[in-house]
């Protein structure tokens, strides 16, 4: 009697069924998100009291950005700090603890933000209120941003730019300085980075298999890694990078809905891959003929590591002028309360410790910056401003010229997705 040949070769056959079994839980989450019918009980909803002002769109107005901050047990005060830093109304917000808070943690967190007058006049601001395991090694920290922007697309698809931000993170620039910047930019490009390593160097982790036990239990759990390893996949070619990314609505709608197998078939294999957010949306890119011509090399992100998460150093006072030279409009990573950080607010964003960064939106000079504010500062912000201008600064002027400068060149086609053979 001929024996069957089963495609895992050399590994244990349970494994390879847990495997699949993975694979399938993962894309099974992703692909449920993108029918019409998603609930909202997913997200704790702002009830809105005041009239949603609308935005207005095309040539010569400002985008919106699409922000979705992280953040870890203890890092909610973090977290509303970063979106006070980020604020403005054209903008949507979705703000998410992971699975190590506790339910009352993530319902104060609501409650911070729905108390704030401001956010619930523009009701642009939710947050997801049923946390689930993560475990940033593995496939359910990619599975996490996949799960927000299809969020963020189903409350509000009006948006052009996808932006990953942790509580760790924080922003050189208003976001005046950044909408303007963006202002006039074709609305595919992608920022993405891309690293030089060659083929034999990514195989190290696209080689090894992992299963990512976090998917199917309650709370972060470890990885559990093969013994055997895989051969490198011939279908489509490999690209590794950063994990800190700004990408198109059209690219993230591409990646939540598959309108061809493309993405579906890198997510199952990515599933049981380490550090896949470090590959996936590269790798998607570069391989689709629709997407691959707009890159831009530039996550617009000052980080101590692109691409090595185990890091532990911080940013402090002593990193303050090489972060302004790099003209990025993000930094990482920086501690809860950290010196640099006042710094920033007060140099940078003139904003208080509790307060608002004001624009033309917000331009009521009436207040004074202090420190002695009160817990909503934001409701002595004019709401009869004018939400689609923007004041750019001198940092914004200046990243709206490189920016200008890149897409002029031509250097956002496809030398970043050249495949390097080592």
């Amino acid at each position: 009697m001929r024996n069957s040949k089963i495609p895992c070769r050399g590994l244990d056959y349970r494994l390879c069924i847990l495997a699949f079994a993975v694979c399938l839980v993962l894309i099974g989450t992703v692909s449920r998100l993108s029918f019409a019918n998603v609930s909202y009980t997913t997200v704790t909803r702002l009830q809105h009291y005041h009239p949603k002002r609308d935005v207005s769109k095309g040539k010569g107005y400002p985008p919106v950005l699409a922000y979705w901050i992280f953040g870890m047990k203890g890092e909610s005060n973090k977290m509303l700090r970063l979106l006070k830093a980020v604020y403005h109304p054209r903008n949507q917000y979705l703000l998410q603890l992971d699975d190590g808070s506790s339910e009352s943690e993530r319902m104060d967190l609501a409650l911070s933000v729905k108390s704030h007058k401001l956010f619930e006049a523009f009701g642009n601001v939710n947050v997801i209120g049923k946390s689930y395991a993560i475990n940033r090694m593995g496939s359910s920290a990619l599975s996490a941003p996949l799960h927000a922007a299809a969020l963020l697309l189903k409350v509000n698809s009006d948006w052009d730019w996808f932006i990953t931000l942790t509580a760790s993170d924080y922003p050189l620039m208003t976001q005046d300085d950044l909408l303007h910047a963006f202002t006039f930019l074709p609305k595919y490009l992608n920022f993405i980075h891309y690293t030089n390593k060659t083929v034999r160097n990514v195989q190290r982790n696209t080689d090894q298999i992992v299963v990512d036990q976090s998917l199917h239990y309650e709370k972060s759990s470890p990885l559990f890694f093969a013994v055997e390893s895989r051969e490198t996949p011939e279908a489509f070619n490999m690209f590794h990078g950063s994990p800190w990314v700004i990408l198109t609505r059209a690219f993230m709608e591409y990646c939540v809905k598959g309108w061809d197998n493309l993405p579906r078939k890198l997510l199952m294999f990515f599933s049981n891959v380490v550090y896949p957010l470090e590959s996936y949306f590269h790798t998607v890119m570069c391989n689709s003929p629709e997407f691959q011509n707009t890159t831009v090399d530039n996550t617009l992100m000052y980080s101590l590591f692109d691409t090595d998460p185990s890091e532990s150093q911080l940013l402090d006072i002593s990193h303050y002028d090489t972060m302004l030279e790099r003209g990025a409009a993000f930094a990482r990573p920086f501690g809860e309360g950290d010196l640099v950080l006042e710094k920033i607010d007060d140099l940078i964003l003139n904003r208080s410790s509790n307060g608002l960064v004001q624009g033309e939106w917000c331009s009521n000079t009436e207040i004074n910056k202090t420190k002695k504010v009160s817990e909503d500062e934001g409701e002595f912000c004019s709401l009869s401003g004018n939400i689609d201008v923007v004041k750019p600064g001198m940092s914004g002027i200046k990243l709206g010229t490189l920016l200008d400068e890149i897409v002029n060149s031509g250097r956002s086609r496809t030398s970043q997705c050249q495949f390097y053979k080592g």
